[in-house]
């Protein structure tokens, strides 16, 4: 189970929803988001409708402004509960299509150009658990969730480039 509350004002003020599951459209409840207090469970939240836009993982916690979660805006339009798992394994490729194997993680890595000594991934393969892939080293820049399947290009991660600084796993079970 997981339980989020968005409030349209900083400092957890104004009108407020409180969401249990995935929602592909939260327009309807609120039409801006300037804080958000996490009560169980991970999640990631999108800037547009449909899971769409720039994502941002929250954990248990509180965020009393846009900014507390790396937000550009106070726009979040869609959020999806990330699952909770025990165990993490994905597969990096220096090439498109599962060409040029790099390495095999199980284990967060806070800097795959150091780990590695490449500077693109260009596909994975998230063979267990969900995994958070950002831009930069030391879990920064843009995020992007990666569930268990096939990324054959950066594009189906949602990525404009092959630049991968970090990846973490998603642990949170609370």
């Amino acid at each position: 189970m997981g339980k989020i509350t968005f409030y349209e004002e900083r400092g957890f003020q104004g009108r407020c929803y409180e969401c249990i599951s995935d929602c592909p459209n939260l327009q309807a409840y609120f039409s801006r988001c300037n804080s958000i207090r996490v009560d169980s469970g991970s999640w990631m939240l999108y800037e547009r409708t449909n899971y769409q836009g720039h994502q941002y993982l929250l954990r248990r916690g509180e965020y009393p402004d846009y900014q507390q979660w790396m937000g550009l805006s106070d726009s979040i339009r869609s959020c999806h509960r990330i699952p909770y798992t025990s165990s993490h394994r994905l597969r990096l490729y220096e090439r498109d299509n599962y060409r040029g194997l790099v390495s095999e993680l199980t284990e967060d890595c806070s800097c795959i150009q150091d780990r590695f000594r490449v500077h693109e991934i260009h596909s994975l393969h998230v063979l267990e658990g969900c995994w958070v892939l950002y831009e930069l080293p030391n879990y920064r820049g843009r995020q992007y969730l990666l569930r268990p399947g096939d990324y054959r290009r950066y594009h189906d991660w949602g990525a404009m480039d092959a630049k991968v600084g970090s990846l973490r796993r998603i642990i949170d079970m609370y």
